[in-house]
């Protein structure tokens, strides 16, 4: 299963772990909100917002999510903050980088394939792709490496660790694996808040779930996770 050792994570529960999620979300959107109306900026769209502003309303969704992590593990869990979210990794899990790319590369475009036949306006390349390339275009020089760091790093590493790692190691421990892997994958793709992206996400949550559920920790998952994004950087790059 996916998650600490019984011994060190069980007493975090669903409820637990969903109420974890909900005050780190929480205090993360208001430190997001404060940094972007300090910026002067919030009238601009998504797309066109700066790294700069980008990344710091990353980082400042980001940091309250793992403090609540390591609050909620110190307090009730008896292992390491890496046990207690099956944050280990292994040399097999660089299996992930092929699993990530073809995910991108293969799956998404098997998903959204008979939606972009049905409704080309909505499902379009260019609806799709409308973040990462206004990211991308609006990343310059060490800007670019910056870009590189939140998408490629941070943001996999951070979001596997909050829905696998909590929210599905919570789940598999006391649900079957199957209800745990579909629920976590829907709930990480509802909470993108983009409609365009649901069917993807949800296709690539199930993906990452199986990792976890596959190799009992997070390394797999979070490299492709890593892998996933990376390609798709690349693609808007071309």
């Amino acid at each position: 299963m996916l998650g600490a050792p019984i011994d060190a994570a069980r007493a975090i529960t669903i409820g637990i772990a969903g109420l974890t999620w909900m005050v780190g979300w929480f205090l993360g959107n208001i430190a997001g909100s404060v940094v972007l109306s300090a910026s002067g900026k919030a009238k601009i769209d998504v797309a066109e917002r700066p790294v700069w502003l980008s990344a710091s309303m990353a980082a400042a969704l980001w940091l309250p999510q793992i403090a609540a992590l390591f609050y909620v593990g110190r307090r009730l869990a008896t292992g390491r903050f890496s046990g207690t979210y099956a944050l280990r990794f292994r040399p097999l899990d660089l299996v992930g980088v092929p699993v990530g790319a073809l995910s991108q590369l293969v799956l998404l475009r098997l998903v959204y394939w008979p939606l972009q036949v049905a409704w080309p306006d909505t499902f379009g390349d260019s609806q799709l792709e409308k973040n990462a390339r206004g990211l991308y275009d609006t990343a310059h020089g060490v800007w670019m490496v910056v870009l590189v760091l939140v998408i490629v790093v941070g943001a996999p590493f951070v979001e596997e660790l909050v829905y696998r790692g909590l929210l599905q190691g919570a789940a598999r421990r006391r649900l079957s694996p199957a209800v745990a892997v579909v629920g976590v994958a829907m709930f990480f793709a509802l909470i993108h808040f983009r409609p365009v992206e649901y069917p993807g996400l949800f296709a690539f949550g199930l993906v990452l779930g199986l990792c976890g559920i596959a190799t009992n920790r997070l390394g797999m998952g979070i490299v492709a996770h890593m892998a996933f994004n990376a390609t798709a950087l690349a693609l808007v790059a071309r």
